[in-house]
């Protein structure tokens, strides 16, 4: 799927003129004049026309063949966000289903958060709870993200990684368990790449040197397969796997080889008309070659939950060199390489069904993405439960009926009792494994059959048991029982712990504790009354900290405000002088002691800095962000407010920076740095360099600059040079 070349809408046009009709073809193309028309005098930051975005986003969406609603919201996917237009204006011109499509991926921006954090926490949330009603809303959510991916190169660094980071922490893994094997890989390489660039570029090479030798030995394999299997007059269709980039960098890492130690990056798919032929071909190659012990796995019998069928078998080639083989019907390859969209791709003129309870059945954790939203009250806390339970590695058990059951890995019979159901749970008092009784903390294994024995007699969950429980989802419906259970004890425990952290805050009960605090914080966490409110810090659903953090928002700021108001004061009573150093820095309410910049980080004008008094030396002005001065933040005597001279300082002045050069090792690599660091007319105090045997280059240089823009003219030539990944300031 990964394009080398931007779609035009005219493509998208003819793509899906391909599979639709001509009314839901001119409704697409409708959603693209509207889009046009919205975004129009907009731009990315690479330059070019915002709409190029939305374009490609409904190219992905109509590559995966699904049905007009979904590429029309792709197309429109940003207009309520970025534009003027409004829900209601889509729901007036294309209907409630691309309204409905376009809402669940539209961010929450126009709402205030404390952090970050809890704003993009707040956006997953809503996304995933948008999911649950209609899987369509994360198919247009990974286009989106897949494409912004594709044009990460036009972004900060800072950006990139952060972006990155979300992608292989949510999107990846979504893709994954939707069974969308074709995002999800262009997904985790190009994250790879600006996470990881040294180990990404170093694979890319490794693999480029081996490639002519890889392709030759699998052609070899693939006619001896081929004859074998036309002898049985089995039609089949024989190609070698490609080996994603991030599947061998997680092998290295985790498996902690080198490159030349993974031998499976040979791998050979074959797709053949029907499951008996699947089989048929799986003895073929078992007679051609000898099958590896334990390297054998029948995903058709038994489908993994994201619908992926598939037999998987590793031979021993010859020479000795281990050959991945993939079997499977056409089928189940465009299951495979699509999931979830397979199957609801726009058929035979109509559009698909937006009722996802027809696949329901098939990915039993989607159901429970509504679970969670309605038991979590903390938006944090619900992406926690949700990252652990859907993007963790997975096991496969069975019930004594032979159902087969999902959790995730480190599971206990516990877990396997609430998945089954919450009453199930309750009344558990013992479990089998295997036909064996075992203790209810026992890690279970994919394979297993699990019998849960219960009671009508049972007083229902121990707590001891939340610290048993594996699975976000088993230890929600466990407080859910106490909660219910000991409701009144909970909510006069909770108030009691909460009255004693506003009194640990250093804040009278009678002040903060008012009424209109309470209903904001029940807003705030989505609780219906104080009584809800108290009952969940009783039972650890929330933290009484949180609670008090929530009510005392505003006196807090109002300390604040006063703090600075009393020091304006003050300083206008004591006069204190301000004093310009040669440094050019300005240092308040002090005077007559020595002032210099710290040579562990070697601030410049432009930086942030703060200054520490220290013992004999006088005040050391240090960048920060300086390791050495954070540790010291709650020493607050010590620490004094600084700021740089605008206007005052010598501008024949040069400060010494040290950066640190990552690039990949060539000839001529370092006179390149050089030469162009001599262009911008730059003094070098000191150069050194080296290499190591993965051909990983490391050059560290000390420069003197005038300030932070003169800095960044220097990094920004030194990126522009071939081979380099990346340039850091160094902090000794």
């Amino acid at each position: 799927m990964a394009k080398d070349k931007d779609m035009t809408a005219e493509d998208i046009f003819t793509l899906v003129s391909s599979y639709m009709n001509d009314e839901h073809v001119d409704f697409v193309k409708k959603a693209y004049e509207a889009a046009k028309s919205a975004h129009e005098g907009q731009y990315r930051s690479s330059g070019e026309a915002y709409i190029l975005h939305p374009v490609q986003v409904a190219g992905i969406l109509a590559e995966l063949q699904m049905d007009p609603a979904t590429v029309a919201a792709g197309f429109l996917h940003d207009v309520v966000e970025d534009t003027e237009v409004g829900r209601d204006d889509i729901i007036e011109e294309f209907g409630e289903e691309v309204a409905m499509l376009v809402d669940g991926v539209t961010k929450l921006e126009r709402l205030k958060y404390r952090s970050k954090e809890e704003k993009q926490a707040e956006n997953h949330r809503k996304m995933f709870v948008a999911m649950a009603q209609d899987i369509r809303v994360i198919l247009i959510k990974l286009a989106d993200r897949l494409h912004n991916m594709r044009t990460l190169r036009h972004v900060s660094v800072e950006k990139q990684r952060r972006v990155s980071a979300e992608t292989l922490e949510i999107f990846a893994p979504l893709a994954h368990r939707l069974g969308i094997s074709t995002i999800k890989w262009e997904l985790e390489d190009i994250a790879l790449r600006y996470l990881k660039p040294q180990q990404y570029y170093r694979i890319v090479n490794m693999m480029k040197q081996k490639r002519v030798e890889r392709e030759d030995y699998l052609e070899d394999l693939m006619d001896q397969m081929k004859t074998e299997i036309n002898k049985m007059n089995i039609e089949a269709d024989l190609s070698g796997r490609p080996k994603h980039l991030y599947s061998i960098y997680r092998k290295m890492v985790l498996q902690e080889k080198e490159f030349e130690e993974i031998y499976d990056l040979l791998a050979v798919r074959i797709i053949v008309k029907s499951i008996k032929d699947c089989y048929a071909v799986l003895g073929i190659i078992h007679t051609l070659w000898k099958p590896m012990p334990g390297r054998f796995k029948d995903y058709i019998a038994m489908a993994k939950q994201n619908l992926y069928q598939s037999l998987h078998t590793t031979v021993v080639g010859p020479g000795g060199d281990p050959l991945e083989v993939q079997i499977r019907t056409e089928e189940m390859h465009k299951i495979a390489e699509y999931g979830v969209a397979a199957h609801w791709a726009y058929k035979e003129g109509k559009s698909a069904s937006n009722n996802p309870k027809d696949i329901d059945s098939k990915l039993t954790w989607f159901r429970e993405i509504l679970e969670f939203q309605n038991e979590s009250s903390d938006a944090e806390e619900f992406m926690e439960s949700l990252k652990f339970d859907l993007f963790s590695d997975m096991i496969y058990v069975f019930t004594p009926q032979s159902d087969v059951i999902e959790l995730p890995a480190g599971s206990v019979p516990i877990d396997f009792a609430y998945r089954v159901h919450s009453e199930v749970g309750n009344r558990t008092i013992g479990a089998k494994v295997n036909g064996k009784m075992v203790p209810l903390d026992t890690e279970l294994h994919t394979g297993d059959i699990i019998e849960i024995l219960t009671s009508n007699n049972s007083f229902g969950p121990s707590r001891d048991w939340l610290k048993i429980a594996h699975s976000s989802q088993a230890k929600n419906k466990i407080r859910q029982f106490f909660k219910k259970q000991l409701r009144q004890e909970n909510i006069e425990k909770g108030r009691e712990m909460i009255e004693k952290e506003i009194r640990d805050q250093d804040f009278a009960v009678k002040d903060i504790y008012t009424t209109s605090n309470i209903s904001r914080v029940c807003d705030k966490f989505n609780f219906a009354s104080e009584e809800d409110m108290c009952a969940a810090v009783g039972f650890n659903g929330i933290t009484a900290e949180q609670v008090v953090n929530r009510l005392a928002e505003k006196l807090k700021r109002e300390r604040v405000e006063q703090d600075k108001i009393n020091k304006i004061v003050t300083d206008m009573q004591t006069n204190q002088p301000t004093r310009v150093t040669e440094s050019g820095v300005i240092v308040k309410d002090i005077d007559n002691l020595l002032i210099r910049l710290s040579k562990c980080c070697n601030p410049v004008p432009g930086d942030d800095i703060v200054g520490f008094i220290t013992k004999g030396r006088g005040v050391s002005v240090h960048r920060a962000d300086c390791p050495n001065v954070q540790h010291t933040r709650e020493e607050d005597n010590r620490l004094i407010d600084v700021e740089w001279a605008v206007g005052r300082t010598d501008d024949r002045k040069e400060f010494q920076v040290d950066i640190e050069i990552s690039a990949f090792d060539r000839h001529g690599l370092l006179n390149e740095v050089m030469m162009v660091v001599a262009e911008t007319k730059t003094t070098m105090v000191a150069v050194s360099g080296k290499a190591d045997k993965e051909n990983i280059a490391k050059i560290n240089m000390s420069i003197k600059i005038k300030n932070i823009a003169h800095l960044h003219r220097i990094v920004d030539r030194i990126k522009q040079v071939r081979d380099i990944y990346s340039v850091e300031r160094v902090i000794n």
